[in-house]
């Protein structure tokens, strides 16, 4: 990786990844695992704990992209998350608004801080 950036990896609905992908993000790795999920109705569970948690331990991504929809599903995954690289980012869908207080990067974010912080 030496003199090239990391990627960012997107796990979301079709219409979230086709617009990620057509603005270029989309990569295979040295193993041929894209650093992309599509979650469909029929896409399990585990299936989307076990791409998160491959994407957590791959040392060429450092975002990791997420629909909160789908972060609702696998929330204990990403709670166990505390390190600064990948980040993890709730990102709202088309049909799915997002709600800041579902997400749990956000609510650590703001237990570091006071409001006397920002006087």
């Amino acid at each position: 990786m030496a003199g090239r950036g990391k990627l960012i990896a997107v796990i979301g609905d079709e219409d979230t990844c086709t617009g990620f992908l057509l603005g270029g993000i989309g990569e295979l790795n040295k193993n041929r695992s894209p650093n992309f999920l599509v979650v469909e109705k029929e896409t399990s569970i585990a299936e989307i704990e076990e791409t998160f948690k491959s994407f957590l331990t791959r040392n060429d991504i450092g975002i990791i992209l997420i629909n909160q929809f789908i972060a609702e599903m696998i929330r204990h995954a990403i709670d166990q998350h505390m390190e600064s690289i990948p980040a993890v980012l709730e990102i709202p869908s088309k049909e799915h608004p997002y709600d800041a207080s579902k997400d749990s990067i956000l609510r650590r974010a703001k237990g570091m801080f006071s409001a006397e912080d920002f006087r």
